[in-house]
């Protein structure tokens, strides 16, 4: 495979990982919304969407270094990707305990646990196909 195709086919699995995220974010914030309203649903949603964002970022980051060989570089680059995937996260997660008051923490934590469950099983899907 040549270096463009490596990094369609990485941009392609981040691109799988993503709609998974957003399709577990959507179910956890219907079923909040089901279960206990507009307040919950939309803590469920925002969650959801920090886990998506900090996910997009990361595979940004990731992809930029899908050419490297270097055990160390590759290495580097994946904890430079999780690192920032990671700091999103918290400073959205900070910025909506802040500002929104009728947040309904229960629902917050089931978005934000979908999403990032439903990237691991994304990415196993994933390899499993190749």
């Amino acid at each position: 495979m040549s270096g463009l195709e490596t990094q369609a086919a990485g941009m392609s699995l981040y691109r799988n990982m993503l709609r998974w995220q957003l399709m577990a974010t959507a179910a956890v914030t219907i079923a909040a919304f089901a279960l206990a309203g507009i307040n919950a649903a939309l803590s469920a949603l925002m969650g959801g969407i920090s886990v998506v964002i900090g996910a997009w970022f990361a595979a940004r980051i990731a992809a930029k270094g899908q050419l490297k060989t270097d055990p160390t570089a590759v290495l580097l680059n994946l904890l430079k990707a999780e690192a920032v995937k990671i700091l999103i996260i918290a400073i959205i997660l900070f910025v909506v305990f802040k500002l929104f008051h009728a947040l309904v923490p229960f629902a917050l934590i089931a978005g934000l646990a979908a999403a990032a469950l439903f990237s691991g099983a994304a990415l196993a899907k994933s390899q499993a196909n190749v």
